[in-house]
């Protein structure tokens, strides 16, 4: 009968069910142990990218020397950051990870530099840089960047777009060369200050601002705004980029990176940019 089968069978079933307990645990095991493998194998790849912490201002060039040195070397290309120098040395700071720090300025990497937070040894100061006045590409406005100026006809109703006055490199130097020129007290009340140069220019290249204050690199890269005149370089600091090396850094690629860019052919890539390369050890800056 029906039942005498179900009892009679009762302890068969119950040791097959179990084997098949055990082994969907097995299997489930080996499932989650294989998981786990290939989330530390992905890690332990990751960890060997070489990875980049670099000044907004850098990007285009940046871009086209990374490229060219994993054409090179047959190697991935490096993992970039772009930011202002500030947020990035902050980050470095905090305890980031990155193998490689480019700041648009000597203050960023002087202050990641007493912060022990790079190898001081393996510092360079690679470029130099000049700021311009830009405006939309279809503006009309001419000036004339001497003591005096008043940028109030050019501006109109807008506002003057330029990085963070108190910490991002390009708008600290804007605002001592506007100093210098006499001009900071009337145009202060007007100023958007932006996160990083590259999101001032973009302000002025969707036409938000009339008028922006970014390195002549970042608007040589952006063909919807133009330059109206250069800052005379004694208006402000002299603009350096230096490089190093970080403390945590354990990463082989990361000295030869540095080396690379200082060769040739990033020379000629940053040239293009229209940046002028100094390749300086820190004690030559």
């Amino acid at each position: 009968s029906p039942s005498l089968y179900t009892v009679k069978h009762s302890g068969l079933v119950h040791r097959i069910f179990q084997m098949i307990k055990r082994r969907n645990l097995l299997v489930l095991g080996l499932a989650v142990m294989t998981g786990l493998g290939s989330a530390v194998g992905a890690a332990q790849a990751q960890s060997k990218d070489l990875v980049i912490f670099a000044a907004a201002s850098l990007k285009n060039a940046l871009d086209d020397a990374s490229a060219g040195w994993a054409k090179r070397t047959g190697k991935p290309a490096p993992k970039i950051s772009y930011a202002a120098s500030s947020v990035l040395a902050k980050q470095l700071e905090q305890g980031a990870p990155a193998d490689l720090f480019l700041s648009a300025d000597l203050d960023w990497m002087d202050f990641a530099a007493g912060k022990g937070l790079i190898r001081a040894e393996s510092r360079v100061t690679l470029l130099a840089n000049r700021i311009g006045l830009i405006a939309p590409v279809s503006s009309k406005a001419a000036l004339t960047l001497a003591a005096g100026v008043d940028l109030a006809a050019a501006r109109g109703d807008g506002r003057l777009a330029m990085g963070n006055v108190d910490s991002v490199p390009a708008g600290k130097y804007g605002k001592a060369a506007l100093e210098k020129l006499g001009a900071w007290d009337k145009i202060k009340d007007k100023v958007a200050q932006a996160d990083n140069v590259r999101a001032a220019l973009l302000l002025v290249s969707r036409e938000e601002a009339p008028l922006g204050i970014v390195y002549t690199t970042d608007a040589a890269a952006d063909p919807k705004v133009k330059v109206v005149a250069v800052f005379p370089q004694e208006t402000h600091p002299p603009i350096h980029y230096p490089v190093a090396v970080t403390r945590d850094s354990t990463n082989a690629d990361a000295a030869d990176f540095l080396a690379y860019l200082r060769g040739a052919g990033p020379k000629a890539m940053f040239e293009k940019q229209g940046f002028t390369v100094l390749n300086q050890p820190a004690n030559a800056s």
